[in-house]
């Protein structure tokens, strides 16, 4: 073989390598820390990005909201409201926004976003709802509970980043 054929079929291996070592390691490109939910009513959280890695929990409520907080390729390191950490795999979550009420007391759903505004229903804690909006500058968010929409203040609930606004 030529020397220069060499050289050149050893840059083009030098050069696949890279490429496959970059994609690798790719993570989505969406922003970190951010909001999802889980796709499943039976979701294992393991202790490290892979199957090889034990189960650590077993998730059973679908729809609850949890914090993408680290990517490795397609294993994400998610947050739950009760602070545990852990990793799932890509496929069982969903972009969908969801929220849980959060707090020792009851938490009143209201029909507009003000504090004297007439109440819809109580609820108490750890309710899981649909993040309808957030508009911008206000303090109460509009979300969806077993078909009532309706009012909770951003601190009365758990899927919302403080200054976040949805429209």
């Amino acid at each position: 073989m030529l020397p220069f054929v060499r050289g050149l079929l050893f840059v083009v291996i030098l050069v696949g390598m890279a490429g496959f070592r970059a994609s690798a390691v790719e993570t989505s490109g969406l922003p970190l820390p951010r909001f999802v939910s889980l796709r499943s009513d039976e979701v294992n959280l393991r202790t490290g990005p892979g199957v090889r890695y034990p189960v650590d929990w077993v998730y059973t409520r679908r729809d609850m909201p949890v914090e993408v907080i680290a990517e490795f390729e397609a294993w994400r390191k998610i947050r739950d409201w009760q602070g545990t950490e852990g990793w799932v795999h890509q496929s069982m979550l969903s972009a969908r926004r969801m929220i849980v009420v959060i707090g020792p007391q009851e938490r009143r759903l209201r029909a507009e976003g003000d504090d004297k505004a007439p109440f819809l229903a109580i609820l108490d804690a750890n309710v899981m709802g649909k993040l309808v909006s957030c508009p911008k500058g206000k303090t109460y968010c509009k979300v969806e509970i077993e078909n009532i929409q309706g009012w909770l203040k951003r601190d009365e609930f758990w899927g919302v980043y403080q200054g976040e606004y949805i429209e």
